[in-house]
């Protein structure tokens, strides 16, 4: 079972950019999921989640305002939708899954993880 993580790339401040999450031999409509990223130097962090059913999110607040989650159950991916980026923003985006009745911003509740892909904000 694997998450893949795809759209990152080389950005310039205040432009967008989506992430999308597919799974391989697992149903992501059954998973609350998450984004976390991880720039140089820094530990991983929070970045968005929503619960399996898209009833709730949450978002750190370094983002909130300009990132937004979704998910097409039917296509069984997940995207992060990135506006307005900043340079500050660039890191490796992992996406993560998770069996549960909500989404949580903590890292080590999320069982499956995605390879990553980069996001490089250019100022």
């Amino acid at each position: 079972v694997q998450l893949q993580a795809s759209g990152g790339g080389l950005v310039q401040a205040g432009g967008s950019l989506r992430l999308s999450c597919a799974a391989s031999r697992r149903r992501l409509s059954s998973s609350d999921m998450g984004w976390f990223r991880q720039a140089p130097g820094k530990e991983r962090e929070f970045v968005a989640a929503m619960s399996w059913n898209g009833r709730s999110t949450g978002y750190a607040d370094s983002v909130k305002g300009r990132f937004t989650i979704s998910r097409d159950n039917a296509k069984d991916t997940v995207y992060l939708q990135m506006a307005s980026l900043k340079p500050e923003d660039t890191a490796v985006y992992y996406c993560a899954a998770k069996y549960g009745s909500t989404w949580s911003p903590r890292g080590d509740e999320y069982d499956l993880w995605g390879q990553g892909t980069q996001v490089t904000v250019s100022s």
